[in-house]
């Protein structure tokens, strides 16, 4: 709705956290290329990207501390780039400012942590975006229409083979924080998989139980996963396999979705769909023993991927604010991936199934007893500077 209307007013936008991410959302606003949004300020707690926001982001206002910006009076909405831990207690002070919310993913580390953001999101009436911005992909958007329509029938079965986003061990030692369970709160679950995990459950829907097998530390020098397979049931007796690790080369990206009218393949950017002309339970025991196979209706589909996702969620989240339109990422959803990734640590540690919902206290307790024990490390090589500019490997890899 209001297409093509000229906006008067810009949101004002303030960022904590300018490292990788934050930067390159900085710079993109600043740029120009999200027309509803102005930067009004950013804030980090470390002196060089600092120094950095003061040379590059013109007339921003520079903060060391976010609770001085949130009481600057500068901002109308804030986007939250800092290590994992930090999302939900920067969110929800900011709610309780007065400030619309756009957090990285994932929502937090813990379940506990994200429901308490989104009561206080509830609360405030105020917007709350993730940036969930491989939802914005017409393949994983026709991929769920397919799905949610009913076109593929009774659900069966998912298998995502997720392992092309192989890690050195430079990337792992480029940051104090990285790979520990004080400075992450996990592994290639808790850092490279929120985006799949979260198109699991928006596109197949989410399970009641789950299964899972962690390996720490099996291809790097690190203390939390770098390899993981959960396996997933749900009531309607469909089922769930999820396979990542960020020690593979070359890796695989295969998303294979069936139900008992067809299938859904997903790979190399390209969505192949399979279609039966009657149900495959009805062929099973309502046919004759010696009658043919159903016909398949095949079709091929290979979008053109958006050029900046990022920016598309940017703007969606600004538009919600300013012209009332629907979220494509909303923020209170990324409890869902969570409510996965969570179960999946929790599953491991007590070696047996584990019911979503995920029981927050047991998780938290387990959590809190590695966090006592992790050891965050001294970064060894410059790959944390800022970059301001969206890289290639925050894209969907084929």
């Amino acid at each position: 709705m209001l297409r093509g209307k000229i906006i008067m007013k810009k949101l004002k936008i303030g960022i904590v956290g300018i490292g990788n991410m934050g930067s390159a959302h900085a710079v993109s606003i600043f740029s120009g290329n999200i027309p509803e949004m102005e930067l009004a300020a950013v804030c980090d707690t470390d002196d060089k990207k600092r120094l950095w926001a003061k040379e590059k982001l013109g007339g921003a206002a520079v903060f060391d501390d976010y609770e001085k910006l949130l009481n600057s009076g500068l901002i109308d909405a804030l986007i939250i780039a800092t290590p994992h831990y930090f999302h939900p207690e920067i969110a929800i002070k900011a709610f309780e400012s007065g400030v619309h919310v756009l957090t990285e993913k994932p929502a937090g580390v813990s379940v506990k942590q994200v429901e308490r953001m989104n009561e206080a999101a509830n609360r405030s009436g105020k917007i709350f975006g993730i940036m969930f911005n491989q939802r914005t992909s017409p393949i994983y958007q026709r991929a769920r229409e397919i799905v949610q329509s009913g076109r593929l029938g009774k659900p069966k079965r998912l298998v995502w083979i997720i392992t092309n986003w192989y890690r050195k061990q430079s990337y792992y030692d480029s940051g104090g924080w990285r790979a520990t369970w004080k400075g992450e709160g996990g592994g290639v679950l808790m850092n490279q998989a929120p985006h799949n995990l979260d198109l699991w459950q928006w596109i197949f829907g989410m399970p009641k139980r789950v299964r899972g097998f962690c390996s720490y530390g099996k291809h790097h020098n690190i203390e939390v996963e770098d390899d993981a397979t959960i396996y997933a049931e749900y009531e309607s007796g469909a089922t769930a396999d999820f396979i990542t690790s960020t020690g593979e080369l070359p890796g695989t990206n295969r998303l294979e979705i069936s139900g008992d009218r067809g299938k859904i393949v997903i790979e190399e950017g390209k969505l192949r769909l399979w279609e039966l002309s009657v149900p495959e339970r009805d062929f099973c025991f309502e046919s004759d023993k010696d009658c043919t196979d159903p016909s398949v209706t095949y079709t091929e589909y290979t979008p053109k991927e958006p050029e900046n996702a990022h920016d598309i969620i940017l703007k969606n989240f600004a538009e919600s604010i300013l012209l009332d339109k629907s979220l494509l990422a909303p923020g209170i959803e990324g409890i869902n991936q969570l409510q996965i990734c969570n179960a999946a640590y929790l599953s491991d540690w007590t070696n047996d199934w584990v019911e979503l919902p995920v029981d927050e206290d047991a998780f938290e307790e387990r959590l809190m007893h590695r966090v006592s024990n992790s050891e965050l490390k001294g970064a060894v090589s410059q790959a944390e500077d800022v970059k301001g500019q969206h890289s290639n490997r925050w894209k969907i890899n084929w």
